[in-house]
């Protein structure tokens, strides 16, 4: 295995000398493209380095053991044997990591949706709390949250929540989390006291670049109308409201939040991009072996993956059997415990296959 990591310093000098070409700063796509390479060859040649000195000093301690006599002396050079061991296989498993085959998501904008399943009203209100806890953990996270689109009800919930989160590398973090979350609590309208169970789909899509999707003008077709539902005031007074049928595929998009017409294209023209993308990768997705669906995780939408039990302050992720009892803090936006697991669980998966 660490045979492919000897000509890292080659390859480091050879994307500096392209990044120093004045004439690939016109062309921004592809320096970008070169520039986030540079920065993973950067990261594993120094990791590399560390481990390669790492095993130095472990040799040298190992000569100075069997030359030493006096017993203080022995134990202290033991001591910086077990640290260097430790050391080293954590650097070991950070570069079987660094090996693996990067996600070209990863290091993108996302598109959130979550939409109201089973459970009418109480699922709306769940919705609402979801995009909550996500905003809360994006907020922590220096992130930023744009609202593209979104269907009210009068009671504070939504039926569908459309919004985009831009940062650093939002989709590595949140890519997980797409698929069924379902909910069992008292809901406010319930009288007697009786837990009831909704159920929220929650999908997480990169945003699309217009270069990296063809879509021909003749291929959609736009319906400008009034917006409706609860809102302000130009709800039901100016068309502003965008509907875009793809009609290859019959898929529909539909924005009302934004006042301006414009915008509101603009917004459903992202989200329509987001959702073709992923209904082609989830086509690939299909096609490859089950080895293949093992290292990138089911990516099935329809799958339960978590369980918010408020009585007993619970949640459970059933894909990596995680339980917390932490649901308050879970709810506020603190995500961290159940995110970092996924991600060293799928990476673990990963890993397997790398020899």
């Amino acid at each position: 295995m660490f045979a492919k990591f000897e000509h890292l310093s080659t390859k480091r000098l050879e994307l500096e000398s392209r990044l120093s070409d004045p004439a690939l700063m016109s062309r921004r796509d592809e320096y970008q493209k070169i520039a986030r390479e540079h920065a993973h060859v950067v990261k594993m040649d120094d990791l590399y380095h560390d481990f390669r000195r790492a095993g130095e000093e472990l040799a040298a301690s190992e000569e100075m053991l069997a030359a030493e006599s006096d017993a203080e002396m022995l134990a202290m050079i033991k001591e910086d044997i077990a640290d260097l061991h430790q050391k080293r296989q954590q650097m070991e498993q950070d570069l079987k990591v660094l090996l693996l085959p990067p996600n070209p998501n990863d290091a993108k904008n996302i598109l959130l949706e979550i939409r109201a399943g089973t459970g009418g009203d109480e699922a709306a209100l769940f919705a609402a709390d979801l995009f909550r806890m996500y905003s809360r953990f994006a907020e922590a996270q220096g992130w930023k949250i744009e609202i593209l689109s979104s269907n009210p009800i009068g009671i504070g919930g939504f039926k569908e929540i459309i919004a985009l989160i831009k940062g650093k590398k939002v989709f590595s973090k949140l890519k997980y989390e797409s698929g069924v979350h379902r909910v069992q609590r008292v809901p406010e309208t319930e009288t007697q006291g009786r837990i009831h169970t909704s159920a929220v789909t929650v999908a997480v899509l990169p945003e699309v670049e217009d270069v990296e999707l063809n879509i021909r003008p003749d291929e959609l077709r736009f319906d400008i109308f009034r917006s409706s539902g609860p809102g302000g005031q130009s709800v039901n007074t100016t068309d502003s409201a965008v509907r875009i049928t793809h009609l290859p595929t019959g898929m529909i998009v539909t924005c009302q939040d934004e006042k301006s017409q414009h915008k509101n294209k603009e917004s459903a023209l992202r989200v329509l991009r987001a959702r073709l993308l992923d209904k082609f990768e989830q086509e690939r997705h299909d096609k490859i072996s089950a080895q293949r669906k093992s290292q990138v995780g089911s990516g099935d939408r329809s799958e339960r993956i978590r369980t918010y039990n408020f009585p007993q302050g619970r949640v459970s992720d059933h894909r990596i059997n995680l339980t917390i009892y932490k649901i308050d803090d879970i709810m506020m936006g603190k995500l961290d415990e159940i995110i970092d697991p996924l991600i060293s669980h799928y990476q673990a998966e990963a890993l397997k296959n790398i020899q």
